[in-house]
């Protein structure tokens, strides 16, 4: 493991940049960098190990899948199993072909 000193260049995910980006270490807590400064718009931020925090899109669509997880097994604790469906071949002979579509009319053409 390297040996972190005051100064010292890093890369790290800048917070307000939204892009990995060298930084520079402020302060150090236990031999590890604590806050950094970014040599592009000089914020001053928390070390975040180079990892990338989800969008808070990421994170919404998350929530919902797991909303809809847990709502989809407390339906599906009380429903069972449905019966053995048609074979293909006898769903082929029930389907028909479907209508062709008709087309627009122009304007003034009656």
């Amino acid at each position: 493991m390297p040996t972190f000193r005051l100064g010292d260049d890093v890369d790290d995910f800048c917070i307000k940049c939204k892009r990995l980006t060298n930084h520079a270490i402020v302060s150090l807590l236990n031999e590890e960098p604590a806050k950094v400064r970014c040599r592009t718009c000089y914020n001053d931020h928390d070390w975040r190990r180079c990892e990338i925090p989800p969008s808070k899109k990421d994170l919404k669509k998350l929530a919902m899948l797991t909303e809809a997880l847990a709502a989809g097994t407390a339906t599906a604790e009380g429903v069972t199993e449905p019966e053995e469906e048609a074979a293909p071949e006898e769903l082929a002979e029930v389907t028909e072909a479907p209508a062709p579509k008709k087309g627009r009319k122009a304007k003034g053409s009656d």
